[in-house]
């Protein structure tokens, strides 16, 4: 099985970014996944990075809905995909109510505004040569809901910081004929303390958020767990710290559970021949 990996890439200049993409092209990593902030844009990227690799799929992961109309969408699918060979992968997401008022949009539900955008989207005829094949579509979502649309209406759904009994019931919700990724912190290192206080850094954000509550809430966890930058327990269950032996168990509990691939968000630098999590999950 093959796995993804997710940065953000305004981490590394342009040729360091290419060197990186290059590297996971020759480690065996099948995509290469751009978040869609407030750096680069995801787009524009995938597409650089596509003239500059042989294999490697580029997949934006996610790009907001709000600031492109299904029309674009389509577009920029159909021609990264013909001038590619079929290596571009759309994730597209809702993103949330703070990030969509900070861009000047207006906030819907979440099911109306994505069921639209894909309704609109398929039924678009884009003129322009077509390619050999077109690239997959993939909506962010975590709840029945939103699953349940992508499982219609599109190819796949990609779960984010959630633990493997998540990725089962998402299995369970969508069936066995809709594609499921689910991403997920990894990082080597043994120490306890070292590493959930190195964890805690980098989920500061997503600890914050409701909407991420409500899903860890069905899992059992509480209130008092997502103070102070979440309890031991909620930072073990989104982040596999560890040996390799440890992280390889985190990857092979989510493909067990029902993943057709696990996105890596590697915490650590971001050379990927010398980066531990990397080398140890590669996909040669």
């Amino acid at each position: 099985m093959k796995h993804g990996v997710l940065i953000q890439s305004e981490q590394l200049h342009g040729a360091d970014l290419v060197s990186f993409a290059q590297q996971l092209e020759t480690l065996g990593y099948e995509t290469l996944w751009l978040p869609e902030l407030f750096g680069r844009e995801p787009v524009a990227t995938a597409g650089y990075l596509l003239g500059r690799t042989e294999r490697l799929n580029l997949g934006t992961g996610i790009a907001n809905i709000y600031v492109r109309d299904a029309h674009a969408l389509a577009q920029t699918r159909q021609t990264l995909c013909e001038l590619s060979e079929g290596r571009f992968v759309l994730g597209l997401g809702v993103s949330n109510a703070g990030l969509v008022g900070s861009r000047g949009h207006t906030w819907q539900a979440p099911i109306k505004k994505m069921g639209v955008c894909l309704k609109t989207l398929n039924s678009i005829r884009v003129e322009s040569p077509k390619p050999a094949h077109l690239g997959p579509i993939y909506i962010a979502a975590h709840g029945p809901q939103l699953q349940d649309l992508a499982s219609k209406e599109a190819n796949g759904v990609i779960t984010y910081l959630m633990p493997p009994e998540h990725t089962a019931r998402s299995r369970e919700r969508i069936g066995s004929q809709t594609k499921l990724l689910t991403a997920a912190m990894f990082l080597a290192e043994t120490d306890a303390s070292v590493a959930r206080e190195k964890a805690r850094k980098a989920l500061a954000y997503y600890v914050t958020l409701d909407y991420y509550h409500r899903e860890w809430r069905k899992l059992g966890f509480e209130d008092g767990d997502f103070v102070y930058g979440g309890s031991d327990r909620l930072i073990d269950m989104l982040v596999a710290w560890g040996d390799e032996d440890t992280l390889q168990a985190r990857l092979q509990a989510y493909t067990q559970a029902g993943a057709d691939s696990v996105i890596v968000l590697p915490i650590g630098g971001l050379d990927a021949t010398s980066t531990p999590v990397l080398s140890m999950l590669a996909s040669q």
